[in-house]
């Protein structure tokens, strides 16, 4: 009589092969998962930039936000200086796609009006959710460092100052 089927060792075989082939694909998955969060920290500081410009120019009063939250707001959102609609409610609450951010008027003058900004963005976690941190100030010249330090706590002005221009 003649067995069907596969015997044990084929079997291992077939799922060895199967690992190997995971084992090849998943370090790629994580670079491409990384790359497309640094890409969203990029275009997340774009648009905390042009906040900050829409919000020093509808509050002149006030100059640049205090902080992050001041560019965001609850839904439904009214705008004013605490609350000024300008970016979504994830990015405003300082976590969003795997980054931190954040955005503080800096440089207050005599009459009380932030003059300058630093926005940044640091990985949630170093080497999973990204690897570089990225930052712009009042110039929105966005800046980058490749993070050796390894934190995920977003720059200070004097670091964002001290980053590559990033091309």
């Amino acid at each position: 009589m003649h067995k069907r089927g596969f015997t044990l060792i084929e079997l291992l075989i077939v799922i060895a092969i199967i690992l190997i082939v995971a084992a090849m694909a998943i370090p790629n998955l994580l670079h491409s998962r990384i790359a497309a969060n640094e890409a969203s920290a990029v275009s997340s500081i774009r648009a905390i930039n042009s906040a900050e410009v829409s919000y020093h120019a509808a509050y002149p009063t006030h100059g640049y936000a205090v902080k992050l939250a001041d560019l965001g707001g609850p839904s439904p959102c009214t705008p004013g200086p605490a609350s000024a609609c300008l970016v979504d409610r994830f990015l405003a609450q300082g976590v969003k796609s795997g980054y931190n951010f954040v955005s503080t008027g800096t440089d207050r003058a005599s009459n009380g009006v932030l003059m300058n900004y630093t926005a940044s963005a640091a990985p949630v976690t170093y080497n999973q959710s990204g690897s570089r941190w990225f930052c712009s100030m009042s110039d929105t010249i966005i800046r980058y460092s490749a993070n050796i330090s390894r934190s995920t706590t977003p720059a200070s002005t004097t670091e964002c100052q001290s980053a590559s221009p990033l091309e």
